[in-house]
């Protein structure tokens, strides 16, 4: 497949995750009578990621977000020249997606944008009021591990077609953690598209949910890259 076409399947793909993810959030909690509750959108974002693994990954490797692209060039898994065509890619999903939803949230009288679009934040803006610092480290190490779970499954010695299942139950479980600290990011482009389209208060703190989980990426892709090297 082509760059170009791989970007369009990662675009497409992160603007599912964003819409499928945050818009449990957003579109269930207008209802509390039929709302979600964590585990609920927790179960959402993992699933928009499992369903989507085995829908195109076989196109452009699944990725939906920077930090995995990242990591995985860090892990020795993806060539440097291809990262900006992908991240370019998800973030414009991300922020198409949040476009879309903040319309389709606007159509019920009474919603007001300043009630969020599932952006993430810290202090104040974190949904458990927990500090900078605890969503610093909180994203740094689900990001870890994250990358640690992506690049585990995919590898050639792993169970084949089990890594979208492994991936998304990954991602499930750092939502119930980190949601209470920070929304949960993991995934800059995630960020980006709520923040872009709320401006205020989720853009001024969105370089901690592009520092963070680079740092994060990295730090998972040299751990595995380490580890999953086969001693001669």
């Amino acid at each position: 497949m082509t760059l170009v076409k791989r970007s369009m399947t990662e675009l497409l793909g992160t603007f599912w995750l964003v819409l499928g993810g945050c818009g449990s959030a957003v579109l269930a909690a207008a209802f509390p009578d039929v709302g979600i509750g964590l585990l609920g959108v927790a179960l959402a974002f993992g699933l928009t990621v499992l369903t989507m693994a085995f829908a195109i990954g076989h196109i452009s490797g699944c990725h939906l977000n920077p930090a995995v692209s990242f990591g995985l060039w860090v892990g020795g898994r993806f060539p440097a020249r291809e990262l900006p065509a992908y991240i370019i890619a998800q973030v414009a999903g991300g922020v198409i997606a949040a476009a879309l939803l903040y319309f389709i949230a606007s159509g019920k009288p009474g919603f007001e944008l300043a009630s969020g679009l599932a952006a993430n934040g810290y202090g104040e803006h974190s949904p458990g009021g927990y500090s900078m610092i605890s969503g610093l480290v909180c994203e740094i190490v689900m990001t870890a591990m994250f990358i640690l779970i992506i690049m585990g499954a995919t590898d050639k010695r792993a169970p084949a077609g089990m890594a979208p299942i492994a991936i998304g139950l990954g991602l499930t479980l750092i939502h119930l953690i980190s949601i209470p600290v920070t929304n949960t990011s993991v995934n800059p482009a995630r960020s980006t598209g709520p923040a872009v389209i709320m401006g205020s208060w989720a853009l001024q703190q969105l370089w901690l949910f592009w520092l963070a989980p680079l740092v994060g990426a990295a730090l998972g892709g040299l751990t595995y890259r380490w580890l999953g090297k086969e001693d001669h």
